[in-house]
C-alpha cells in the first residue's frame, strides 16, 4: 500500500480549522472526499499540524495511504480536480517510506503572520490579513520578541484547551520584517520552531501589536512570560492573518522536481 506525501494550500475562510468536523467544512474532509472519488474508502489522512478556523496552509503536509500505485503527478491532478471548487490545492506530491509520517517526522514548522496597516477598510486582502489602523513601532516589537526566543515555559502563550503535554517549547525564530504590500505597509511576523502549542503564534503576535501600538513596554513581554500565567498574555489576534508556511524534514519529501519526473 504506498504512502504519498502531499503539500497542501488553502484559504481557511470557509473551513472551520484543519481537522475533519461531523457538521462543518474543513480541509482534511475535503481532502478525504476526494481521495474517495478516486479510491474506495474511507480514507484518514495525517497533518504535519492542526491549524484553526481561518488560518491558511501554504505549505502544510499531509500523508495517505492508497492501493493503487499512482504517479505523485497523476495523483495531484487528480486529488486537484475532485477539490474543485473549494480553496484547496495539492502544490506537490510524493511517494514516501511506509514508515513516513507528515506530523511525527517533522522537525520544524514555520509561520507567518500578516498584519495590515491602514485605516481604509481592506478589500483585496480582507480575510488573509489582520488589520490595524495604528502605526507600529516594529523597532520595539522585535525588541520584544528577542525576550520570547529560546526554551522557556510558554504558559502564558497557551490555550487553556491545548492538549500539549507540557508547555516548555523552545521557539526558534521570531523576525518582524516590514513590507509594502499590494494594500498597504504590512508588518510580517516569522516564526519557527519544532513544534507549537496551541494559539502560540497568535497570542505572540497579540500581545506584540500591543507593544507596537504604545500600550506595553518591551519588558512587559519579558515580564509576562516569566509570570507563567495565561492572565498575563495580551490579547489573542485573529486566525486569518495567519499562514503555516512551511514543514521542515531531515530529508525533504519535495525536494525531487516530481511534476516532470
Amino acid at each position: 500500500m504506498p504512502r504519498f506525501a502531499l503539500k497542501v494550500e488553502y484559504h481557511g475562510k470557509p473551513f472551520a480549522g484543519w481537522q475533519r468536523q461531523k457538521d462543518q467544512p474543513s480541509v482534511q474532509g475535503a481532502i478525504e472526499a476526494a481521495l474517495a472519488r478516486l479510491e474506495p474508502g474511507p480514507h484518514t489522512i495525517a497533518a504535519a499540524g492542526r491549524t484553526d478556523t481561518g488560518v491558511h496552509g501554504l505549505g502544510q503536509v499531509a500523508h495517505c495511504d492508497l492501493t493503487k500505485d499512482w504517479s505523485p503527478f497523476r495523483l495531484s491532478e487528480a486529488l486537484n480536480y475532485h477539490l474543485k471548487p473549494a480553496p484547496v490545492a495539492i502544490v506537490d506530491c510524493a511517494l514516501v517510506p511506509d514508515d513516513w509520517h507528515a506530523r511525527f517526522s517533522a522537525i520544524e514548522r514555520q509561520y507567518l503572520f500578516r498584519i495590515l496597516v491602514r485605516r481604509a477598510p481592506a478589500t483585496h486582502d480582507a480575510g488573509q490579513v489582520w488589520q490595524v489602523t495604528q502605526d507600529l513601532d516594529v523597532a520595539a516589537m522585535q525588541q520584544a520578541a528577542n525576550h520570547l526566543l529560546g526554551n522557556h515555559d510558554f504558559t502564558t502563550f497557551r490555550s487553556s484547551i491545548c492538549q500539549a503535554q507540557s508547555p516548555q517549547k523552545t521557539l526558534d525564530e521570531l523576525r518582524l520584517e516590514q513590507v509594502q504590500g499590494l494594500s498597504g505597509p504590512e508588518v510580517h511576523f516569522h516564526v519557527r520552531a519544532r513544534s507549537f502549542l496551541h494559539n502560540q503564534v497568535r497570542s505572540f503576535v497579540g500581545t506584540l501589536e500591543r507593544v507596537g501600538a504604545g500600550s506595553w513596554d518591551p519588558v512587559d513581554v519579558k515580564t509576562a512570560l516569566e509570570a507563567r500565567d495565561r492572565a498575563a498574555c495580551g490579547p489573542v489576534c485573529p486566525g486569518h492573518g495567519l499562514y503555516l508556511a512551511r514543514v521542515g524534514y531531515p530529508d525533504d519529501p519535495f525536494a525531487v522536481d516530481l511534476q516532470h519526473a
